[in-house]
This record gives C-alpha cells, sequence and structure tokens, in this order.
C-alpha cells in the first residue's frame, strides 16, 4: 500500500471516528480551528498555533484531514494528512510531504513523515483573559535520507518541540475580530525536515520564534501574515527565514480554504523561492 494511500485511509477512518462521535461539527466558533500547517497541526500555512484542530469542544471529538499544494519558483511540495482533537484538550496528527527536487538532483523528490501531538495547557482562545497555551511535539522522519546526508545532514529523524500561545479579540481594530499567535520552537530540522536534522555548522537544537496576525474582514473571511525564523546548521546552503501573507476562507465549519503568497528564501542554493500556497481542509 503506498503512503498516499496510507494517509487517505487514515483521513477517512478519522472523519468517520469524528462524524459518528457527534452529527454535526462541534460547537466551537467557526474558524476557530484555524486551518492546518504544512507540518500538520492546526494553525497558519507555516506555523503551529495553540488552538487544536476541528470544532469539538470540551466533551466532544473533533477533526481535519487536509491536503497543501505548494510552488515555489524551481520547486514543488504535496503535504497531506489528518489530526484527531479529544474534548478539546489534545490534538493528534499525521502528515505526509513530498518535494519535487528535479531541478538539483533529476529525477529525485524527498519525503517526510510527521507524527504530532499537542496538548492545550491552559486558557481559552476567545473566554479567558490569558491567550490559549499549547505544548506540541512533532515527530519528524526523512523517508528519502541520500540527498540530505550527501549534503551534509546528520540524522534522518528529529524531534521538534513547541509552546504557542494564541489570542482571539472578537472586537477588534474597526470592530473586526483579531488574531494572533506566537510560537516558540526548539529544532534542529534543516528545511522543516525535508534535508534531514543538524548538519556540518551546527548539531543541536537552537529556539526560534515564530509569529501569525489574522484580521477578520467578515464571519467568513480572514486576512493575515506569518513569519518563522530557522536555524542555518549547513554548510553547503543557507537556510533563510519563511514569510506567508495568506487570505482564508471558512463558508462552513464542514469545509475551508486558504491561499497564501510565501517567500521562502533560498532553498539548497536557490535564491528567492516564492511562490502561491494553497491549501484545503475538511473539518468535524
Amino acid at each position: 500500500m503506498t503512503p498516499i494511500i496510507r494517509t487517505l485511509l487514515s483521513c477517512l477512518i478519522l472523519t468517520a471516528f469524528a462524524h459518528s462521535a457527534q452529527a454535526e461539527p462541534g460547537g466551537r466558533l467557526i474558524a476557530t480551528g484555524g486551518a492546518m500547517s504544512v507540518e500538520g497541526t492546526a494553525g497558519g500555512g507555516i506555523v503551529p498555533w495553540a488552538l487544536l484542530a476541528g470544532y469539538g469542544e470540551d466533551q466532544q471529538f473533533g477533526g481535519t484531514a487536509w491536503y497543501t499544494q505548494l510552488e515555489p519558483d524551481d520547486f514543488s511540495l504535496q503535504a497531506y494528512g489528518a489530526a484527531l482533537t479529544l474534548h478539546n484538550r489534545v490534538e493528534l496528527s499525521i502528515g505526509k510531504q513530498r518535494f519535487d527536487i528535479d531541478q538539483v538532483v533529476a529525477g529525485e523528490e524527498l519525503e517526510q513523515t510527521i507524527i504530532g501531538a499537542k496538548w492545550r495547557l491552559s486558557g481559552d482562545l476567545i473566554y479567558s483573559r490569558m491567550p490559549q497555551l499549547s505544548l506540541g511535539l512533532q515527530y519528524k522522519k526523512n523517508d528519502a535520507f541520500a540527498v540530505p546526508e550527501l549534503v551534509g545532514a546528520r540524522d534522518d529523524n528529529g524531534l521538534d518541540v513547541y509552546l504557542a500561545a494564541s489570542k482571539l479579540w472578537l472586537d477588534g481594530p474597526f470592530h473586526r475580530s483579531l488574531f494572533l499567535n506566537a510560537t516558540l520552537r526548539a529544532t534542529k530540522a534543516n528545511q522543516a525536515g525535508l534535508l534531514g536534522f543538524g548538519g556540518d555548522q551546527r548539531n543541536r537544537r537552537e529556539l526560534v520564534g515564530e509569529l501569525s496576525a489574522g484580521l477578520f474582514l467578515t464571519r467568513e473571511w480572514v486576512v493575515g501574515m506569518e513569519y518563522r525564523q530557522k536555524p542555518d546548521n549547513l554548510g553547503f546552503a543557507k537556510e533563510d527565514d519563511w514569510y506567508d501573507v495568506f487570505v482564508g476562507w471558512f463558508p462552513s465549519k464542514r469545509v475551508s480554504l486558504v491561499a497564501a503568497w510565501s517567500d521562502l528564501g533560498s532553498i539548497a542554493g536557490f535564491e528567492d523561492q516564492t511562490g502561491l500556497y494553497v491549501s484545503l481542509q475538511v473539518s468535524q
């Protein structure tokens, strides 16, 4: 069974499980499940947030299946997976990434599997004065390590640990809802793990910061931007921080669509990697 089929089956199983637990989506407000990040946890396109996937409240299940396509100038990334949230307290996720590097090595692509867990520690996104705080783990396994090892990566797997704080003000600027998130991550992943972990320049976890902001123009439409700091472990090519500017559409709790213009900087020596990011989510 191919990895794509396995992941799609996981999506179907999780969605069916959530649907059997409740006929309608959970009771949380629309868009408070966020989107799904490129690494498969609830958040923005490139940054995990403190909120949890889906719409389940304290005594409910929630879940999201997702597919993302990112097209920087010289590469192509496909990402897909599913997440399940238990009682609005714990999020469990699995994601798969395929990164086409044909411009660097003809006929090659990088692959990565990401298993995630996130715990809501305290606070509430809307109803507490303090922001919602969540602790997350992402175990990443590089499934095509030959190229990363060749360019100096030390390991084919790694563990990212992050702490995220998120807050939504329903009556923000211009009487619009305002969302802010800050994430602190400990990681030694190269290009988020697609080029392995650690390198010839350093082989230890580094603390990096990540920020997101969004403003709801209507109940269904949100615009915002994100920033993600990156480590720089490999001597053969520098690694730049990531940025994006996004538009999110939430026509219902069942489905959402996010599009973004992303700037990934230099990747494997190819400068100015900018392009379109599109992500589709189906939630419960």
